[in-house]
């Protein structure tokens, strides 16, 4: 037997695409077949499985098990999950991988497969090899058992060992994603006055789609924090991997700017070290790194990607802009949103101001937030190229770490193809409005240059 994966599922640094178009359950059940195989073959026997609250997760992942049970893996099923909960479970029980089942911050649409083999990200590659066993269909063959383990409560408690002390009055939104029995869970113990919105595990997303990098989604969360005169918000994605924040005057506190504020108690702890963060990271947030005696490392964006990074220079911590927080050290290095939380409590206690204060300290930047806009996935990267090509052609000094990361006098801007979504993405920065509408007209006059036009609002 032999399957063919619809080409633009097999992303970078996972597996995602529209249920019931890209996406289905006998694509599950030969990413099973495959991912079997390939933990067969070095040497394992055993591999956890989660899933988020999408509407088409749980027969997902009951066709995933079939297929890895049908390969000879033994399976662990930890049930609803986060994909931090995942992550947790593979880095704790005895198994030597996992898949979470997930569509992370895609529309309802939307489904996928995060996978993780011991204790290190499977992606690039390893999915394009998942692709070649299926098409020859060499897989291996067995019959491996099925068992259930509950990691919620260890999970959590998991998650206050990373608490320092401080109460505050939070809100929280879980945006009716998986992290939603995580968080009520979390702040029963956490000390200090909590408000949890959204919580109820919904795959249609009733409230507002669950992503924080876009700020209209926020928009709940910034109301509870005005009307119940909150110190800040904290808000997460479907799969509870990327955390949001507002401060006490409902002002978004974005990804690398959490960051920043995470870097001086884990320089304090690990003096002089390398700190990661993506190319859309602010300028800012470098700097910052270095000013506290860090090496600042810049990383393609991609949680595989910043995974891979963070364990090749042996960073403590590293971040993206779209809120993947990633914690080594003293925890596994994964990207983990409801830790990520915990830290920053621990952060702005340890700081002696509100985060609003700390917020207010940062650089008087004037930015564009991550501007998506669609391009064919067909495309994408074509645009990238072109762009690349004649900026080399006249000259320009950039970062190709991920993208085109352009540095001029009035600042930088960025153009890099999504991983996980038929679009592009913009970022640019500038000490003033003014700088940035220039930056902004030169992205968009080399995009026209390749027939694209972008959508824009700034930050």
């Amino acid at each position: 037997m032999t399957h063919q994966f619809d080409p633009t599922s097999l992303r970078e640094y996972d597996i995602r695409g529209i249920v019931g178009k890209a996406l289905g359950p006998a694509d599950a059940t030969a990413i099973g077949r495959g991912f079997a195989t390939r933990i067969r073959a070095a040497g394992g026997t055993r591999v956890a499985v989660g899933y988020d609250g999408r509407n088409s997760s749980r027969e997902l992942e009951a066709a995933l098990v079939s297929g890895l049970v049908a390969g000879g893996v033994d399976v662990v099923r930890i049930g609803l999950s986060t994909s931090p909960m995942l992550y947790y479970a593979e880095a704790t029980l005895e198994v030597d991988g996992g898949i979470q089942v997930t569509g992370s911050h895609n529309p309802p649409e939307y489904n996928g497969f995060k996978m993780v083999h011991a204790h290190a990200p499977f992606f690039g590659d390893d999915i394009q090899d998942l692709a070649a066993l299926a098409a020859s269909g060499a897989w291996s063959e067995g019959a491996g058992e099925v068992t259930t383990a509950d990691v919620l409560d260890a999970y959590v408690g998991r998650l206050m060992a990373g608490y320092a002390g401080g109460a505050f009055r939070i809100g929280w939104d879980t945006g009716n994603g998986a992290a939603g029995p995580v968080i009520e869970k979390l702040v029963q113990l956490l000390p200090g006055e909590h408000h949890v919105i959204f919580a109820e595990v919904d795959g249609n997303f009733p409230n507002h789609h669950p992503d924080p990098t876009e700020e209209s989604n926020l928009a709940d969360l910034k109301r509870l924090v005005a009307e119940k005169q909150l110190d800040f918000g904290l808000a997460f994605d479907g799969d509870g991997d990327r955390i949001g924040a507002v401060d006490g005057l409902g002002r978004v506190i974005w990804g690398d700017q959490i960051l920043s504020i995470l870097v001086e108690p884990a320089l304090r702890e690990h003096p002089g070290a390398p700190i990661v963060a993506d190319v859309k990271s602010s300028q800012a947030l470098f700097d910052r790194i270095a000013e506290l005696g860090g090496e600042p490392v810049m990383a393609a964006t991609g949680h595989s990607l910043m995974k891979t990074a963070m364990t090749r220079t042996g960073a403590p911590i590293g971040g993206e802009l779209s809120g993947h927080l990633f914690f080594a050290g003293e925890y596994y290095g994964f990207d983990d949103a409801h830790y990520a939380a915990v830290r920053l409590i621990r952060a702005v206690h340890l700081s002696g101001r509100s985060l609003t204060e700390l917020r207010d300290a940062m650089p008087a930047l004037v930015a564009t937030p991550d501007l998506r806009f669609p391009v064919e996935d067909v495309r994408k990267f074509a645009v990238v190229d072109e762009v690349i090509a004649r900026l080399k052609s006249e000259g320009a000094e950039m970062d190709l770490t991920d993208g085109a990361r352009v540095t001029t006098a009035n600042g930088w801007w960025l153009l890099r193809a999504s991983n996980t979504q038929a679009m592009l993405t913009v970022r640019a920065e500038a000490k003033d409005q003014a700088a940035l509408d220039t930056l902004l007209g030169e992205v968009d006059a080399h995009l026209a240059t390749s027939g694209v036009t972008r959508t824009t609002s700034a930050r």
